[in-house]
């Protein structure tokens, strides 16, 4: 069995396909098996090749233990820099173990970890350390099949820190504009977010039906058969990169040279207006500055520039 690493959320699974699938190209004939949180199975099933998912949720506790798994050929650590990653490994008893440089974990065999890399990049850097190429652009998924509208604009204006939410008036005027130049308009959000997608949509002045809920392989319909997203740096985001579907993303406290979508993809639009100074989150909550600095009318040039490489690609 190869078991694989990388519990965290939708955004952190979407960067790590490329790597997961890398690891499967180099044992076809191994068990490969995904210790994630069992809520990204609708994800998971459209990455291919993951035969077994080990129910694990990192956000959660990084310090409780994995399932007991037996057997375990190599275990790849594609969940962070150590030392309390590693040592949740160990504990397994893998014959070997694939992972980024961590003396406090006892782990020498590895790169040494780049705080700078993209996300991307990072874990596909890891494998080649190991002799296993890994391709940071494959990032496409399958398309599940859900009743979704097609062709929509979406707009997302949640995310989970205070620091990466965009104000709600802002993304209002956007989809208002976007929604008058004859863009269907749909806000989106996961169930904490509903009063902040309602908030959005009332101020752009489109009904209650605009505002969906759906669960993650709906929501992944809905992106792959979408116009344009317009979003926050969030778990949307990346399945935009995932469908090469328009997007705009607005970054605030993490620079898009990290976290941002494909750069050899013209029809995505990152905008950020920070400093090295300003990557870290704020002392307390609020929107960060550098998110702040974005103004609307950016964001609609943004999105028109962003729809017409679409065209043209």
């Amino acid at each position: 069995m190869i078991l694989v690493l990388r519990a965290l959320g939708v955004g952190d699974l979407a960067t790590g396909v490329p790597a997961i699938r890398a690891v499967r190209a180099a044992f076809p004939a191994r068990t490969l098996a995904l210790a994630a949180p069992t809520a990204l199975m609708p994800l998971i099933n459209l990455i291919g090749g993951v035969d077994r998912v080990v129910p694990f949720d990192a956000v959660s506790s990084i310090n409780a233990p994995l399932p007991e798994l037996t057997g375990i050929e190599v275990a790849v650590n594609l969940h962070g820099r150590g030392p309390q990653s590693h040592r949740l490994l160990r504990i397994l008893e893998p014959a070997k173990m694939w992972a980024f440089a961590s003396p406090e974990a006892g782990h020498h065999d590895g790169p040494l970890w780049d705080e700078e890399d993209h996300e991307v990049q990072r874990w596909c850097r890891l494998l080649g350390h190991y002799g296993v190429p890994a391709d940071p652009d494959d990032l496409d998924l399958a398309v599940p099949e859900a009743p979704v509208p097609r062709g929509v604009t979406i707009v997302h204006p949640g995310a989970k820190s205070p620091s990466r939410r965009w104000p709600p008036s802002r993304y209002a005027q956007v989809a208002k504009a976007l929604s008058a130049a004859g863009q269907h308009v749909v806000i989106t959000g996961s169930a904490g977010e509903r009063e902040i997608a309602l908030q959005v949509a009332a101020l752009a002045g489109l009904s209650e039906d605009r505002v969906l809920h759906t669960d993650l392989a709906e929501l992944a319909a809905l992106v792959a058969h979408a116009r344009l997203l317009v979003s926050g740096d969030t778990g949307i985001a990346h399945l935009a990169s995932a469908y090469r579907i328009p997007s705009v993303v607005l970054f605030g406290p993490m620079s898009p040279s990290r976290w941002g979508p494909p750069r050899s993809r013209a029809y995505h639009r990152a905008l950020w207006h920070g400093t090295q100074a300003e990557r870290g989150d704020l002392p307390g909550p609020g929107v960060h500055p550098a998110l702040l600095a974005v103004d609307v009318e950016e964001v609609l040039e943004a999105a028109e520039e962003a729809q017409r490489h679409a065209l043209a690609a």
